[in-house]
């Protein structure tokens, strides 16, 4: 990874900061909530993926139908990311592994 690289994902990062930002704060504080989450059991590749962008596309649109963040995604926050990750290896699955001595494999 070269320095232009670090420097773009910098600013891509950003933009998406002042996304979230934009948005009303009871899905700011649903956003925030969902990242914390997501950073902790989240999928492997996180940073990388689409996954975050996604989430703040999904709530733009949301706001702009007028809807509570509540009445998009439930009451269950948590349920709702494990909903969005489901299909995608965690670092709860590397944890597992870890402890289960099945670190390599590929069983499931």
């Amino acid at each position: 990874m070269g320095i232009q690289d670090i420097i773009e994902g910098k600013k891509q990062w950003r933009a998406h900061v002042a996304r979230v930002k934009a948005l009303p704060p009871d899905y700011q504080i649903v956003y925030k909530e969902m990242q914390r989450y997501l950073f902790k059991v989240g999928p492997v590749d996180l940073v990388d993926g689409g996954l975050l962008p996604g989430i703040v596309d999904f709530f733009e649109e949301g706001v702009a139908a007028g809807k509570g963040v509540l009445q998009l995604i439930g009451n269950d926050v948590a349920a709702f990311c494990d909903d969005l990750v489901k299909d995608s290896r965690t670092y709860a699955d590397v944890y597992q592994e870890s402890i289960s001595g099945s670190a390599g494999t590929d069983e499931k």
